[in-house]
């Protein structure tokens, strides 16, 4: 809030710059501190239109003759954020990557509609912990009253904006739809977070009028696709309408989905009726449904090729369809009864070694970790040392993932983890495809190297 109305408070001090911007070209450039890459990549959707080389004084920047006016991100890995361009603009932007998003400003030509979104942003991530900690507990009444509450504050703020300064329609449209539908997404959510917080055996029903922003959702604005407040509404909007039908219909008892593959091909089916003419957003749609349901349903191989099919039949020319068949092949690599994939790893003398050898004439245990999240590395070694005391018929294999070579020996050498049955990986992106190492709880159980059971948990499967 304070942010909002510094800023417009200066928007004000210049108002005797009308703010036309009559020029095509766009200028966007910045300074980082404590760079964590040596480039910033720029993006539309999820493309990328260019990259900037950082420079000795930390500085990069970007010019174009012309660019469509909307909605770009800028990446500095692993963090990115928003930025909104137009025609005219000659933005600015300082951050420190130590506090990427509090640290970030934006000045100059386009930082109107470009803070108010950031501040936005910011805002979501505080009130955020209070709705999850207490709103949802509320009953219906009060959850609505208090989400429109912050919803209209949050349009109060953009008015104020509109009137100190010249904001496009197309500005004014994005900010508008980042406000309603991060707010339209609580609603959605409500009904299964109040279940759970209040331990009712049912889902509770609610009239209309909760709802009656729905009549006004614009499923087709292809200004809109990528906006993340936008794409998560309809990824919950979705899943409510499908469990909701579903579960006077078909497959949800006692507020379990019993058959998740005709639970996921309904949720195809509504996406592709209800989205009709923005192929992007659908085609996006239908991936999330596809990964939700390859990595976490864990279906049988039959059904899995029925929902391949699904897909196929509604959507054959959706632009992932080579990353959704990839994933499906992999997961039939890694079914039951089939030999563990012949990957390859190293082990701490440097000798390279397949996982197929590794797990021969024995059981095993495939788990993974890596020294990025020293958490998760330390809670791993704990785990790995009670199964080995529980569960002596298995040989516990740690699989190291994304961590130097250096760095990985050194955590091996003094977390007291036995040697001979650690190994690493330097081509992450490979044994991902190929043992699908999701979540990274996950492990993989085989004897004589044949697979019992790809999608085991250390913690909930033994």
């Amino acid at each position: 809030m304070l942010r909002i109305l510094l800023y417009l408070f200066i928007v004000g001090l210049t108002g005797c710059n009308d703010g036309k911007k009559d020029s095509s070209k766009v200028f966007f450039a910045g300074e980082i501190i404590n760079p964590s890459s040596e480039y910033v990549v720029l993006f539309k959707n999820d493309a990328v239109i260019d990259s900037a080389k950082i420079d000795d004084r930390n500085r990069f920047s970007f010019s174009f003759d012309s660019i469509p006016e909307g909605l770009y991100h800028f990446s500095h890995a692993p963090e990115y954020q928003y930025v909104y361009l137009e025609g005219g603009d000659s933005l600015m932007v300082r951050l420190n990557t130590v506090d990427f998003d509090e640290s970030l400003v934006f000045s100059g030509k386009g930082e109107e509609i470009n803070n108010f979104l950031l501040d936005l942003y910011l805002s979501y991530e505080t009130e955020e912990k209070t709705i999850y900690s207490s709103y949802f507990a509320l009953n219906q009444n009060e959850f609505s009253k208090r989400i429109d509450s912050l919803r209209n504050e949050k349009l109060s703020n953009l008015e104020a904006l509109i009137s100190e300064s010249k904001l496009s329609d197309r500005a004014n449209e994005v900010a508008r739809a980042t406000v309603d539908y991060t707010y339209y997404a609580y609603k959605e959510k409500y009904p299964f977070r109040h279940r759970k917080y209040t331990q009712q055996k049912e889902i509770e029903e609610l009239p209309d009028t909760f709802y009656a922003y729905r009549k006004d959702l614009d499923f087709n604005n292809e200004n809109l696709t990528y906006l993340k407040p936008y794409y998560n509404f309809m990824i919950n909007h979705f899943g409510n309408l499908t469990y909701m039908n579903c579960s006077h219909k078909c497959v949800i008892k006692d507020n379990v989905i019993k058959n998740k593959l005709h639970y996921n091909q309904h949720k195809l089916g509504l996406i592709d009726s209800i989205v009709e003419s923005n192929k992007e957003l659908k085609d996006n749609l239908f991936r999330t449904v596809a990964f939700e349901y390859l990595l976490k349903a864990h279906d049988s191989e039959e059904n899995n090729k029925v929902f391949i099919e699904k897909i196929h039949d509604l959507s054959e020319n959706n632009k992932h369809i080579g990353e959704i068949d990839a994933l499906y092949q992999s997961i039939l690599s890694i079914q039951p009864n089939k030999k563990i994939p012949a990957v390859m790893v190293s082990d701490t003398q440097g000798k390279t070694v397949s996982l197929q050898d590794i797990s021969k004439n024995k059981k095993a245990v495939f788990y993974f970790w890596t020294g990025n999240d020293r958490r998760h590395f330390e809670n791993m070694v704990k785990r790995v040392d009670e199964l080995s005391e529980h569960k002596p018929e298995y040989t516990f294999v740690g699989i190291n993932i994304k961590t130097d070579e250096t760095k990985w020996k050194g955590l091996v050498e003094t977390s007291g983890l036995d040697k001979a049955n650690q190994y690493r990986t330097g081509n992450f992106e490979e044994v991902t495809k190929s043992l699908i190492i999701y979540p990274l709880n996950k492990c993989i159980i085989t004897n004589d190297a044949v697979i019992v059971d790809a999608f085991s948990n250390m913690y909930a499967s033994f």
